[in-house]
């Protein structure tokens, strides 16, 4: 990842440094709503639903099934593998996650496929959530 790349650095806030601070760690955590428990991804200062400013995390099972993908094959940038899969994904916990797809060949790609989100380095040695095929044993959903 040494090349140059037209990849932004991650912009880092106090409302999403959390969920940077746990990928690095291996962890996929989402925000939630103290007040009245929602959760939220991308993180915010305020709560969608009741406005509230109050927040913790919880940490997610990773488990998920794609809802919707993309293949990328333009423009091309030196951090990343062409074609390069680009997953939008239902989480179990009933939120949706944006991320890479890695370790099945796109034409096998279908909605409700069973993921599981892994970690891997990106740009400027960033950990990022990565979307991977769930163990076959695993699907229960």
């Amino acid at each position: 990842m040494g090349e140059h790349t037209a990849v932004p650095r991650l912009t880092i806030t106090q409302d999403n440094r959390f969920f940077f601070d746990a990928a690095r760690e291996g962890r996929l955590e989402i925000q939630r709503c103290t007040d009245c428990q929602a959760l939220r991804h991308p993180p915010g200062p305020a709560c969608p639903v009741c406005r509230s400013f109050a927040w913790d995390t919880v940490v997610a099972s990773g488990r998920a099934v794609l809802h919707s993908w993309t293949v990328l094959y333009h423009p091309k940038d030196p951090a990343f593998d062409y074609p390069l899969a680009v997953g939008l994904a239902d989480l179990e916990e009933g939120i949706r996650l944006v991320a890479d797809i890695a370790g099945v060949d796109h034409d096998q790609l279908e909605v409700g496929l069973p993921l599981q989100v892994g970690f891997s380095e990106h740009a400027h040695g960033e950990i990022l959530p990565q979307l991977r095929p769930r163990d076959p044993k695993e699907h229960t959903r």
